[in-house]
This record gives structure tokens, sequence and C-alpha cells, in this order.
């Protein structure tokens, strides 16, 4: 598809006014009805004289909320066009490879058998025990589809494809032995956490989420000539000075660490990771110095949309987030299976 460019400030100044355009959507809509400009009062620091209610729903419930929309939408882009430019293919998406899914995995088993721990120490699970073991269950995926894909040749689209659906069975038989021995407690909250929603949002959970996100984004930045480079080839970029081993091992930790930070936090959310890099690299190139920020922005962007169309489609009911990122990206997915399977075999 020919796409004319425009200059990358141009891109920048639309992208960030849209952004904060769903912002302000964000905290407006809902079940209770909330101006435009009570949004924006509500920003702005000092005594804003709103109503009690509209303060408390505001402040309470929707900031919070939009805050962690921004910051995971955000995160999972970046890994979604790290994971693409490592891999060089355009269907790597953490979910599709298993990286969510053992991330998922790795939660679950925080969730359930740590369940009387929640209720005790609620703040060290949530920003402990289950951002680690999410870690840990996506590093290890990672690495087994990267492994596994990957040869003297390079990286095997189809293998690392296949590498991901066996992750991914893996982890659902996992989490189904998990279901089985959880009491019903904790298998009501692995139910609500599963389905990926952003209704549970804390201010422990954004400030985990935002420092997640500042590190990503300026360690993702930093590599983003080398990552240029690896576009090339593995062999181009390493005649070009690029340390290629650390280049992997490094970033496929730091988007482990992200995917499953934000799996611990709201559960597994699909297809940011996979469409978001597209429609960067449609607007501004393959270039990561502009990919990275504008997949940041355009990722925060969508999952706005999606988290508002979540909440209001069967309003005063609420759809989990993930189930719209889901219908949103299936559709995207098919199309790019169905643009690659000439060169993916």
């Amino acid at each position: 598809m020919n796409v004319t460019r425009i200059s990358p400030s141009v891109i920048y100044v639309i992208s960030i006014c849209s952004l904060l355009f769903a912002l302000l959507s964000s905290i407006a809509i809902g079940p209770m009805d909330i101006s435009y400009k009570d949004s924006f009062i509500a920003l702005l620091p000092g005594e804003h004289h709103l109503a009690t209610h509209v303060d408390l729903v505001i402040h309470q419930i929707r900031l919070p909320r939009t805050l962690l929309c921004i910051a995971i939408g955000a995160i999972l882009a970046i890994c979604g066009a790290v994971l693409q430019g490592l891999f060089r293919n355009p269907l790597a998406d953490p979910g599709i490879i298993g990286i969510s899914g053992g991330a998922g995995l790795g939660a679950a088993f925080a969730i359930i058998l740590f369940a009387p721990l929640m209720t005790h120490y609620p703040l060290l699970m949530n920003i402990g025990a289950v951002p680690f073991f999410a870690f840990l269950g996506g590093a290890i995926s990672t690495y087994l589809v990267y492994h596994l894909g990957t040869d003297k040749n390079g990286t095997s689209v189809v293998v690392m494809l296949l590498a991901g659906v066996a992750i991914g069975a893996i982890s659902g038989a996992g989490l189904g032995l998990l279901n089985y021995i959880a009491d019903d407690q904790a298998l009501r909250d692995f139910s609500l956490w599963s389905m990926g929603s952003l209704a549970g949002a804390t201010w422990s959970g954004i400030g985990l989420a935002f420092i997640s996100l500042i590190v990503i984004y300026y360690y993702c930045y930093r590599q983003a000539n080398a990552l240029n480079a690896f576009l090339l080839g593995e062999a181009e970029a390493r005649h070009m000075g690029v340390d290629v081993q650390h280049l992997k091992r490094s970033l496929i930790i730091v988007c482990a660490a992200g995917v499953g930070i934000t799996v611990a936090i709201t559960g597994p959310i699909g297809f940011i990771g996979l469409v978001i890099p597209h429609l960067g690299r449609m607007i501004s190139g393959p270039n990561h110095k502009t990919l990275l920020p504008i997949s940041a922005i355009l990722g925060a962007l969508i999952l706005l949309v999606a988290d508002m169309i979540a909440r209001s489609a069967f309003a005063p009911q609420e759809l989990p987030v993930g189930i719209i990122t889901a219908i949103l990206g299936a559709p995207f997915f098919i199309y790019l299976l169905n643009k690659q399977k000439g060169r993916i075999a």
C-alpha cells in the first residue's frame, strides 16, 4: 500500500492532539455523562468547584482508568514494534508468539496459589509477586520462541508462529489446571483478570505502569539505530558494528518485562502490539527513531478508544477491553496472513 508520508513534526502534533482529545473523551464518556468542560477543569491544578459526585467519579474512577489505559497501550505498542523489528517480520506480537500466554500463566500462578496473601498484602502482591511471575513466564516463553524459530539462516516465521501456538497450548493447559485447583474467590479473581480489563485501576498499578513505560521507552529508543541496522539482516547489522547477540538478548528481556507487567496489571490484552506498529509504519515509515514514539502514542490512543467502546457499548454493563481489541485486531491479523502467505513459507 502506497501511503504519502508527512513530516514527523506534523505527525507528532496530530497524534498528540488526538490523544489529548481521547483522554478528555475517556473521562467524559460513561454511564454518567460528564461534560468536556468539566473533564478539562478536573485536570487543572487547584480548586475545581465541581459537583461532589462529578469530582468523585472523575478522580476515583475515570482518571485512574484513563491514565492506566495510556500507559498499557503505549507499552504494548512499543514492545510490538520492537519484536517485529527484532524478528524482522510483521506477524510478531506478544500474544501471537506466546509471550502473553506465558506471562498470563505466571501471573495466574501467583494470583491463585498466593490467593490468601492477596487479601492481607494486596500492594505487595500487585506490584511485586504477580508482576515478577508474569515477567518470568513471559521471559521463558520469549526465549523458547526465539530459540525454536532461529537457526544459522535466520528467523523462520512459520516455526516461530508454530512455537507460539505450542506455547499457547501449554499455557492454556497450565491455566486449566490452576482453574481446577483454585478456590471460589481465587477463581472469580482469575476469571475477571483473564479477559483483560482496566476496571481495577489503582494508583499503585498506574505508578508501576508509567515507571515501566519510561524505562522501556528510554532503553528501546536508544537501540533504535541498532534496530534499523537489524532490519537489513543479522550479518549486515554485525558488519555495521551492532552486537547482535546482546541486542537480541536485551530487547527480549525488556519486552518480556513490559508484557509481563501489563498482563499482571490488566490481564491479557491482545492485538495492540500487532496492529499499532503497522499503522505507525504506514504513517511514518520503518525508521525506529520515529516508529517507536508514534507507536507509543497510537497504542495509547487506540486502547483508549477500545476502552470507551467497552464501557459504552452495553452501558451500564461493561465489556472487558480485551474482547474489543480482539474484535478489532483479529480481522487485521487475517489480512496480514493473507498478505504475507506467499512470503512466509
